[in-house]
């Protein structure tokens, strides 16, 4: 367990972020969170925007009561506003976001409404700040993620294989593509810390193929290692078979049968993690309530597979999955920009 304390390193490590955002003195910050968010993360977000001479409020929300049948984890999608009228007006005027709710803003229902008038927001995802320090700004990461995303906006194919088995063909055609760095500090853009992923949303009925999970990938939600391996079967978006021997493919199929909603064994996203300071190994170095897992979706080279929500293709479920795969290989139209989980030299 890390000790839950204010470090001057991590202060530090806020003020960097919020510099790349823009944040200027004198500048109006909300800093959003609820009652279960990671009081240590909150404390730093004041303190690095007071110190840069910003003027910090909180809107402090009661975290709402888990209607699901299953616990909850790494959806993007937070249930901490509800809707509530006051508190999106606020956001809406604040002109900057810092983010601190467990689950996010990134997926949320009333982000839209809170982007359209111009805020720009930092999600900080739910880690512990010893795991944020690691990964401040990096202005070459910028411009390699945007290239990454400038190639997947026009790619007609993607085509993802491994020595495990997995052969996947996806229409990205008409796409969604995001890119993330890590910062934002444009008006009416959204961002989260750590940073380095693009990810693209794919329109319905073009995902068809085989994947397998090997031992050492990662289900997120569970936050572990696979120990055995995995075959899910995709036809036009949907996981129509998962098949694997032990408690990894059990559980699998448990939790999403858990959801009783065909959503939830749709695809939301594919991609690829690019930050150089992510470590696959972290997950080992964390207890489970001190890390959310941002850090292995950004591990270089990685293939960041996602079941559940996709607003672009019109299907919406709380049930995720966040699955990163090692040792895959990725080819845009041909062109191979991941080989065997190695980020190629392709976007400068």
């Amino acid at each position: 367990m890390l000790a839950d304390r204010i470090e001057a390193k991590w202060i530090d490590a806020f003020c960097e972020i919020f510099e790349r955002c823009a944040v200027k003195p004198g500048d109006t910050a909300a800093i959003l969170s609820e009652t279960q968010s990671r009081a240590l993360n909150v404390q730093l977000a004041e303190l690095a925007l007071l110190r840069m001479g910003a003027r910090p409020f909180h809107i402090v929300l009661p975290t709402p009561r888990n209607k699901q049948v299953v616990p909850i984890r790494s959806t993007g999608a937070s249930e901490a506003i509800q809707r509530l009228g006051p508190v999106v007006t606020a956001l809406q005027q604040a002109g900057f976001v810092v983010d601190c709710t467990i689950e996010g803003l990134m997926h949320a229902p009333e982000t839209p409404d809170i982007l359209k008038a111009g805020a720009r927001i930092l999600v900080i995802s739910n880690e512990h700040p010893e795991a944020l320090e690691r990964m401040v700004p990096d202005l070459n990461l910028e411009k390699r993620v945007k290239a990454a995303a400038k190639m997947l906006r026009g790619t007609k194919r993607m085509r993802v294989t491994s020595a495990a088995g997995s052969d996947l063909d996806v229409n990205m055609e008409g796409a969604a593509t995001v890119g993330v760095w890590g910062w934002t500090d444009r008006p009416g853009t959204l961002a989260h810390w750590p940073g380095g992923i693009v990810v693209s949303f794919p329109k319905s009925g073009t995902i068809n193929g085989t994947l397998v999970m090997a031992p050492g990938d990662i289900n997120l939600t569970f936050k572990r290692y696979l120990t055995s391996p995995i075959h899910l079967t995709l036809k036009d978006d949907y996981i129509v078979d998962l098949k694997g021997e032990g408690a990894d493919a059990a559980m699998m199929r448990s939790y999403l049968a858990a959801w009783g909603d065909r959503e939830a064994y749709a695809v939301s996203h594919v991609g690829w993690g690019m930050n150089p300071g992510a470590r696959y190994e972290a997950l080992t170095m964390y207890d489970q309530r001190d890390t959310n897992g941002t850090e292995l979706r950004a591990v270089p080279g990685n293939f960041l597979f996602s079941t559940g929500a996709n607003e672009f293709a019109g299907r919406y479920t709380a049930g995720h999955f966040d699955l990163p795969m090692m040792g895959t290989t990725i080819a845009l139209d041909g062109v191979v920009v991941i080989k065997d989980g190695v980020v190629q030299d392709v976007f400068g």
